[in-house]
């Protein structure tokens, strides 16, 4: 059979950029398919408060790049854009804390962590991983909170993967030996999550969708993908249109060999569910939806009540930023005790749209519900929650304290019918319950507000629903050699489907206690690196077979200069090797 493409990937994320990357390199023929937007630097939006450039809502006009989903036991906030989350994300690249790699539901009889180790190097060479080299006001301020909490020793600066350089100071590609774009020197503005429209965040379209279109990847924006179908023989019919249209919904499709799904833990099982549910695959393994994780967080912080004067960062490029605003998204971290994690998040000057859905502080846990103490608290004190309610210079008068912890909770997605048709929906899955609150949290942000001369604030969603927030939805589809538990093997294809592989945030199964972006990555990374080369014998071991640790497979024709600091540079492991299974087909030429 002709195939138009030989692999279609759903999502243009870490998982679905560094596939169309890796795959072109390996000499296949690579269509990208993202809802999202294509975005430069003169169609961001200044501020948030521009909802139709900022919020993804497109069946209400809104087609910008935050996507908010509220669940039954969580709020999310993802990404939408060609680049996925990395256009609205913090910039922050960490390695995953000890406890992740100890997780009982790491396959076992290998180690994973020296397995992985040079992934996460390639990972953050290609992302320009370095860490913050100033302290803003919001740092000083987490350092005063971790000594109030008595864990001062922890403090540290965050890795983030942006250009310092020079404040404004355009430079020629430092990475990819000048084949990547041009950097310009951060300038600390603060507008990291509100895309950076001065070319210093290393987003993926800056660096592995910049190199996979060069060498010939093909990315359609704005494709919403409805429906995968089986072709007799083998192979697939990808079917896809405009997103969120009421009418002329221009509904194309193309025909692939292989499919990699990157469409990131909401849109990836949303996806599989409605294909299980029309019957499209019918081997697909019952562990679907299991352990989702919210990387067990918490999004709380604290607000002054007055513009902090005082308060002003004169470092080099930061023209003299008042108040909090200062700096990159997240700039530090500190870590309470050995499962939780702290880090100060802000937006820029102006970007104030988040107090929409921020309101005054209240703990979770004891016998009255949590709506009625946030009633309660409103009566005790409506001064400072009419204060609240002011939205006018927050974003430099707020630090979000996002907190992150290893401990074993989850949820089960499950999809139901409503009356308005068939929805994701959530509840209580494998471990302890999924966190409302998290004390360690609410204490800092206390000791937060207290040096502010402010409000310690919580989200909306907590007060009143007892909802929590993450920025981080990960999990889903586990990995896992066992069928019954896990939704793709330990090489990313999806149990009982044959050219079918998912590579994105759902299939992390623990919660890492950092931001995922990296690890997505440096699994990514690992993946690709045992496919074969167009048309070579694919040495991994037949599905369904025990896993064996592979010598990885060099690309036919690599992109990146060997000399460049972001050469691909695959470890050297020493194993025996196994009998090659049947070389895939070779596509023949794209038929239109």
């Amino acid at each position: 059979m002709a195939f138009d493409t030989d692999v279609a990937i759903v999502g243009s994320g870490f998982g679905g950029s560094v596939s169309a990357l890796r795959l072109t390199e390996k000499g296949y023929r690579v269509t990208v398919l993202e809802a999202g937007k294509r975005w430069t630097k003169d169609s961001l939006p200044d501020t948030n408060w521009n909802l139709r450039r900022y919020v993804w809502a497109p069946r209400l006009g809104l087609r910008g790049f935050q996507r908010l989903t509220l669940l039954k036991d969580v709020f999310v906030l993802s990404g939408a854009a060609v680049g996925g989350g990395s256009v609205v994300y913090a910039n922050t690249l960490y390695e995953p804390l000890d406890a992740y790699w100890r997780d009982h539901l790491w396959p076992a009889g290998n180690d994973w962590r020296s397995e992985y180790a040079p992934y996460y190097d390639q990972a953050k060479r290609m992302l320009g991983v370095t860490p913050v080299p100033f302290i803003p006001p919001a740092d000083r301020l987490l350092k005063a909170v971790a000594e109030d909490m008595g864990v001062a020793d922890t403090y540290h600066p965050t890795d983030v993967g942006v250009w310092f350089g020079k404040p404004g100071e355009r430079v020629s590609d430092p990475y990819f030996g000048g084949l990547g774009p041009d950097r310009v020197g951060c300038i600390r503005c603060g507008n990291c999550m509100v895309g950076c429209k001065h070319e210093a965040k290393n987003s993926l379209d800056h660096n592995y969708l910049h190199l996979a279109e060069q060498a010939g990847a093909e990315v359609l924006a704005e494709r919403q993908v409805v429906d995968v179908l089986p072709l007799k023989g083998g192979g697939w019919r990808i079917v896809h249109e405009r997103p969120g249209a009421w009418f002329r919904k221009d509904r194309r499709s193309l025909t692939t060999e292989q499919v990699v799904l990157s469409g990131g833990a909401l849109g990836t099982q949303r996806l599989l569910f409605e294909l299980k549910e029309r019957g499209r695959l019918p081997g697909l393994s019952p562990a679907l939806g299991t352990l989702v994780r919210t990387n067990s967080e918490a999004l709380v912080g604290a607000t002054a009540h007055r513009l902090p004067s005082g308060e002003v960062d004169r470092t080099q490029g930061s023209a003299g930023t008042v108040g909090y605003a200062s700096g990159v998204a997240i700039t530090s971290s500190i870590h309470p005790d050995e499962d939780t994690h702290i880090e100060p998040v802000r937006y820029g000057k102006g970007s104030n749209a988040m107090a929409l859905i921020a309101t005054l502080m209240v703990d979770g846990g004891g016998r009255l519900p949590r709506p009625l103490r946030f009633v309660l608290s409103i009566l005790r004190h409506p001064v400072r929650f009419l204060r609240s309610l002011s939205a006018r210079s927050w974003s430099e008068r707020t630090v979000i304290l996002l907190t992150m912890q290893t401990i074993d909770n989850s949820l089960r997605m499950v999809r139901k019918r409503g009356p308005f048709g068939p929805r994701l929906t959530t509840r209580q899955g494998h471990g302890e319950p999924n966190p409302t609150w998290i004390p360690a949290a609410n204490r800092a942000a206390r000791h937060a507000a207290e040096h502010m001369d402010g409000e310690p604030m919580g989200s909306i969603f907590e007060a009143t629903l007892n909802t929590p927030a993450t920025a981080h939805f990960i999990g889903g589809c586990p990995l896992g050699e066992d069928p019954s538990t896990s939704v793709v093997d330990p090489y990313h294809r999806v149990h009982g489907v044959e050219g079918l592989h998912v590579c994105d945030g759902s299939t992390i199964t623990s919660n890492l206690g950092v931001n995922p972006s990296l690890t997505i990555t440096a699994m990514t990374e690992r993946a690709m690196a045992l496919w074969p080369n167009r048309g070579e014998a694919d040495r991994r071991p037949p599905m369904g077979a025990a896993y064996e640790r592979l010598a990885p497979v060099q690309p036919e024709q690599p992109v990146v200069p060997a000399s460049a600091p972001a050469a691909l540079r695959l470890p050297v492991v020493e194993v025996a090797t196994p009998p090659p299974s049947t070389p895939p087909p070779r596509s023949r030429s794209r038929s239109g």
